[in-house]
């Protein structure tokens, strides 16, 4: 049986994040996907990224099932099996393993999750990540306490219907939080369809 989902948006901004990654990370190293979803994302990165090793990931059964499907409708030998991480955890599986990671993906995760797994990931990666190691996030965000569209609005209001502890996040806050782990900013970088890619490195 066939366990591959389908994500619709990854037609539309893999390309955009791929000129994103391809600026800020480096093209060798070992990379972690955080909350890779379908798997879509980590199949056409690891493609892109062949001297590097990718390490998706997911908390969801099912989605580590799509994973391993789309991984073998499109293999890649850098592409590894989806590893079990929770962001919200402050212990994720991938530090007992004798490797260094380099940077860290997270795409649409953090209106799409309670705000601890932001917590969780920040402090995730302020804990595993070397100096000047990379955590590149892309998603929706409200800025000065405003949404930047219309759009991001309703999908906001859309969000919070479904479940009372998602939402699209102040950048503000997330920033903080960020820096509070010991990750400083290095750019914000506006994306199509009203999304944002933002990009921090490690102290």
């Amino acid at each position: 049986m066939d366990a591959k989902r389908y994500a619709p948006a990854t037609q539309r901004n893999r390309e955009p994040i791929l000129e994103v990654l391809q600026k800020y990370l480096s093209p060798q190293g070992n990379i972690l996907e955080i909350a890779s979803g379908t798997g879509e994302h980590a199949v056409f990165f690891a493609s892109r990224f062949p001297d590097c090793q990718w390490y998706p990931s997911d908390r969801d059964a099912e989605l580590r099932a799509s994973i391993i499907d789309w991984s073998k409708e499109c293999p890649a030998d850098n592409l590894h099996s989806p590893l079990e991480i929770d962001a919200s955890t402050d212990n994720w599986s991938i530090e007992t393993a004798d490797i260094t990671i380099n940077a860290i993906v997270n795409i649409n995760m953090i209106h799409i999750s309670p705000y601890s797994a932001c917590e969780g990931l920040m402090a995730g990666a302020g804990r595993i990540l070397p100096t000047d190691g990379i955590l590149y996030l892309y998603g929706p965000y409200k800025r000065e306490g405003k949404h930047t569209s219309s759009s991001n609005e309703a999908f906001d209001k859309s969000l919070r219907d479904q479940n009372s502890q998602w939402g699209v996040r102040q950048l503000e806050d997330v920033i903080a939080v960020a820096e509070a782990n010991n990750l400083a900013l290095k750019q914000v970088i506006a994306m199509p369809a009203n999304n944002l890619s933002v990009v921090f490195s490690k102290k």
